[in-house]
């Protein structure tokens, strides 16, 4: 990984839009400051595409539409998106599966969630799992003491027995039902609501993340990111992005919303 301030000015001048991970990558803390958020919004007065990447829930997700500076939003890792109408003054909802099939996964789930809540002491079911559509989260460190590598890996294993795709966030153990992932999404909401073919156009846009369920997303984009604290999860990336900031959590994304609005910068010393 370079160094954010590697990035060739002429690159960043030309960055159109920007896909960002959420939780640690634009938060802090678990906090999203007034500084991030604010930066979201800088980039969109630019005249940049903002569109959030996350594995956060549904219901989340239509806050996240319809009131923050953002133009869509991909949520639990791929299941679907949204967007805020604004000329028809309506979210618009774009599933992978439908109604029927997403209540069937939801109910296969259960068996699932049980195992792992028996079989894994110290975790738990994640506090946002009520409003999620298609997938199970099991917390390991969000509001539970910090589970052992081993621990998490243990849960990894049992969703991925049961049949189900299993990916580790910064907080979660994300598993669903599907061949799925945050960068298929990404691409299908490009292709039909903006027209853009991210196959040939991906080095147009950059994406910013930190941690192992960002790693299709690290690998797809010449201009991927990581905000300093990726490299807590350096053993479980798959793909590493291309880049990396001096700063962790939403200081990075600050960071590299500068590099783009203001140009990168030497590091300093």
């Amino acid at each position: 990984m370079k160094p954010l301030a590697a990035l060739p000015a002429a690159v960043a001048q030309d960055i159109r839009g920007v896909f960002c991970d959420i939780d640690d990558t634009l938060t802090s803390e678990g906090k999203l400051t007034a500084r991030a958020y604010a930066a979201l919004e800088r980039l969109r007065s630019a005249g940049k595409l903002v569109i959030p990447i996350t594995g956060r829930p549904a219901g989340w997700c239509d806050h996240i539409a319809r009131m923050w500076p953002v133009d869509a939003v991909v949520g639990e890792n791929g299941a679907f998106y949204f967007y805020y109408d604004t000329a028809l003054k309506k979210l618009v909802q774009r599933f992978l599966f439908d109604a029927a099939a997403r209540a069937a996964n939801r109910e296969r789930m259960i068996v699932v969630r049980d195992r792992i809540l028996r079989e894994v002491p110290g975790c738990a079911l994640a506090s946002d799992q009520l409003y999620r559509e298609a997938d199970l989260a099991i917390d390991f460190c969000e509001d539970v003491p910090r589970l052992a590598d081993a621990e998490v890996d243990r849960i990894v294993a049992l969703m991925r027995a049961a049949g189900m795709t299993a990916k580790i966030s910064s907080i979660h153990v994300n598993g669903w039902f599907g061949d799925y992932d945050k960068l298929g999404m990404t691409c299908a909401l490009m292709q039909e609501r903006y027209g853009v073919d991210l196959a040939r156009e991906q080095a147009e846009y950059l994406f910013v993340g930190d941690s192992p369920n960002d790693a299709p997303m690290f690998k797809f984009f010449s201009n991927s990111v990581g905000v300093a604290n990726v490299t807590d999860f350096a053993a479980r990336l798959a793909d590493a992005p291309a880049y990396v900031t001096r700063g962790r959590s939403g200081e990075g994304f600050i960071e590299m919303t500068d590099c783009l609005l203001l140009g990168p910068r030497p590091a300093s010393g």
